[in-house]
């Protein structure tokens, strides 16, 4: 299975008072995004997380994870145009950082995906005292779940023994069960593939989820705390009644993670019901995927800070149309300053297309149209550099031309429905493959199909969801936490 983005299942009728330990004046939380080819998942049993040896191995896992995660989104997305709906609980997705500040609660992502779950981890713990835990971060689904050992009579046994890395229940003092007779059970967990089986009253609510590849897992679920630490770095935060997973059976390949962390959005997913105590927003700063591995990426919670607001352009966020993604409103995209001659049933996410932003998808794909009229205009200015004799996987136009000048690459633009633009630096579309080697970093989601803005192309801007006012905001940063947040 691959690993794609991680996020916590809450359940709805927590008030803020009784999700945080202690209320008052306590930062919000933040996460770390910890990225597949950090060194600080090499040093992990059996070695599963082992950073590519150069840059074109590097290039290479990624385009692997995208061309999975690719056949993810497309069948979820087919599978609502059939249906009128997006089917429950596909496929895991990957990266993602959230910042922010007033009240802010941050989780450092690194990346994770090698079929098509995404490209970054989350580091958390849970657990009262705390675990400390490694999950994938999945903005495809939204079910929190880590590989879990429990004693309880009541418990489902359903087959395969679970790795060393696992959750010890009963080792947590805050650890309790969800009853399978509870309305938390029936109704509100209902989209989280919760079983209708309830032979006694207090035995737990039991769950079968199913991915995209196959891979499944079976458990039950319970609320638990979790701790995470904050915009304050002397502080920590502790989340009370987080409703979790606690899987007993797992067949598949979780690349040897602890679990998955859900972040999609759907009214279960830790993104959507945590950012309710915290301003209703969720921010996170993607650095440059080359960049040293100490560089940290966030995934933070409330308020974004005054200096980027600033800064900051907005347009809207489509949300419940295409779940458990996040959509945007795009009209064009333009190359030179020229608008390129592109169908608009391209964005329409009623009809065949469609734009969404997915952290877990390393580069941008374009439905064919719009690949096809974004690449003629990028290639123009560069057809006097030498192209590489062979191409890369979905990227076919590369340069390797010691020659080769970023001033001749001209500036791609895309043009959202409301006026707002979005200029992201070249080096997020013509990227580098291999030493020497530069390409453009577009491939095509051939059509029907929806367009993905990869992270990549989301790196060095902050991105702020504002899921009260489906509002997406972004702005250029150096993803510096301890200088802007």
């Amino acid at each position: 299975m691959t690993i794609i983005s991680l996020f916590l299942i809450f359940t709805l009728s927590l008030s803020r008072k009784a999700f945080l330990a202690s209320a008052g004046e306590d930062p919000p939380p933040r996460f770390e995004l910890i990225h597949r080819h950090s060194p600080q998942l090499s040093e992990r049993e059996a070695n599963a997380y082992s950073p590519p040896k150069n840059l074109s191995e590097r290039v290479r896992q990624l385009i692997d994870g995208d061309i999975a995660r690719q056949e993810m989104i497309s069948q979820r997305l087919e599978d609502r145009r059939r249906r009128g709906r997006i089917r429950k609980a596909s496929e895991i997705s990957q990266h993602r950082t959230f910042n922010g500040t007033s009240n802010i609660v941050k989780i450092p992502l690194r990346s994770g995906a090698d079929r098509g779950l995404g490209q970054y981890f989350v580091s958390f713990r849970v657990g009262s005292p705390p675990q400390k835990f490694v999950l994938i971060a999945d903005t495809g689904s939204d079910l929190t779940w880590m590989h879990c050992n429990h004693k309880g009579e009541n418990c489902p046994k359903d087959g395969l023994t679970p790795p060393n890395r696992m959750f010890q229940a009963d080792a947590s003092s805050t650890f309790k069960t969800i009853p399978c007779s509870s309305r938390t059970c029936k109704v509100d967990l209902q989209d989280t593939f919760s079983l209708s089986m309830c032979p006694t009253p207090d035995t737990p609510c039991a769950y079968d989820y199913s991915y995209f590849d196959g891979s499944k897992v079976r458990g039950f679920f319970a609320n638990e705390t979790v701790t995470a630490g904050s915009i304050d770095r002397r502080k920590k935060v502790r989340l009370k009644e987080v409703t979790v997973g606690c899987t007993d059976w797992a067949n598949g390949n979780f690349h040897n993670a602890d679990g998955v962390l859900g972040l999609g959005y759907g009214k279960n997913s830790f993104a959507a019901t945590a950012a309710k105590l915290f301003d209703n927003k969720f921010s996170y700063c993607l650095v440059d995927h080359l960049s040293p591995s100490n560089f940290a990426n966030f995934l933070n919670f409330g308020n974004t800070s005054k200096q980027h607001i600033q800064n900051m352009q907005h347009t809207q966020l489509i949300l419940g149309e295409l779940n458990p993604f996040y959509a945007v409103n795009v009209s064009g995209i333009s190359v030179a300053g020229k608008m390129l001659n592109v169908p608009p049933e391209m964005w329409h996410i009623h009809g065949a297309g469609g734009v969404i932003l997915d952290s877990g998808t390393t580069l941008t794909f374009l439905g064919e149209p719009a690949y096809a009229a974004t690449v003629a205009a990028l290639r123009a200015p560069l057809e006097k550099y030498k192209k590489l004799g062979h191409v890369l996987g979905p990227l076919r136009f590369c340069y390797n031309d010691p020659r080769f000048d970023m001033a001749d690459v001209p500036q791609f633009v895309l043009h959202f429905a409301d006026g707002a633009k979005f200029v992201p630096p070249k080096k997020s579309y013509v990227i580098d493959a291999d030493v020497g080697v530069k390409c453009i970093g577009f491939a095509s989601a051939g059509w029907p199909a929806n367009t993905v803005i990869g992270n990549i192309m989301q790196q060095n801007h902050l991105w702020e969801f504002d899921l009260a006012n489906h509002r997406l905001g972004y702005a250029p940063s150096t993803c510096d936490f301890h200088s802007q947040f």
